[in-house]
């Protein structure tokens, strides 16, 4: 495919290219695994891990995250998805925490995939700014993930 000379497009950034090689490795990862319980803690584990890797307040939020979904959406299983944290139903992504450091965002995300139940009408969020997670965003959190499922 020739180039037209005046696109502008300069490839994945070097944030978007290492999420697409954590994302390939947590697949070979979970395809080497055993039994679906081992499979599922395993997950789990490495959702802790890259938590604790995360600095400052991504890891706080995302540690708080955790927790919250966890506890009240306790049919989401714990994965890594992109090298970031999410919670699956049946091995799909339902929602993901995503830390403003690793794409250098001013704040980390909440977001939820179009398998998460949380239409109202014709429009709705999808992804939610995180700066700091107080008991408000707790509550807010826990009655999202509750909805999505």
């Amino acid at each position: 495919m020739a180039g037209t000379g005046s696109s502008t497009y300069e490839g994945f950034s070097a944030q978007e290219r290492a999420a697409m090689k954590a994302h390939a490795l947590d697949q070979k990862k979970a395809a080497r695994r055993g039994s679906a319980a081992e499979k599922a803690a395993e997950a789990e584990r490495d959702v802790l891990a890259k938590i604790a890797e995360m600095q400052g307040s991504d890891r706080v939020m995302a540690e708080r995250v955790h927790a919250v979904v966890t506890a009240h959406a306790p049919a989401l299983a714990p994965k890594l998805w992109y090298g970031m944290p999410a919670y699956a139903s049946d091995g799909k992504v339902v929602c993901f925490f995503q830390s403003a450091e690793k794409f250098k965002a001013r704040y980390a995300t909440l977001g939820f995939s179009d398998l998460a139940k949380l239409d109202e009408g014709p429009m709705w969020a999808a992804g939610f700014a995180l700066t700091e997670v107080t008991p408000e965003v707790e509550a807010r959190i826990a009655e999202l993930v509750k909805r999505a499922v």
